[in-house]
């Protein structure tokens, strides 16, 4: 699996739908679940998660997509 190990490169993506704690534990666990070690940092204020993984920025928008949330600019 991709980020075994390895945290990569920082990804900064905005992310609308995010409101509480729960969205923010949510987030965090859509790319985990994927990339174990990656890390993630999320601003409900503004809407940005940043994430330091081996993993495609893609793959970061496709598993927020999935967890119920819409990444901006993503073409989805």
């Amino acid at each position: 699996m991709r980020g075994s190990g390895d945290t990569g490169g920082k990804k900064v993506l905005t992310v609308r739908g995010m409101h509480c704690e729960g969205c923010v534990r949510a987030v965090t666990r859509a790319i985990t679940g994927i990339a174990p070690n990656s890390v993630v940092s999320v601003d409900l204020a503004t809407g940005r998660v940043e994430i330091e993984s081996a993993l495609a920025p893609s793959a970061c928008s496709r598993a927020l997509r999935e967890a119920g949330y819409d990444v901006a600019g993503d073409p989805a």
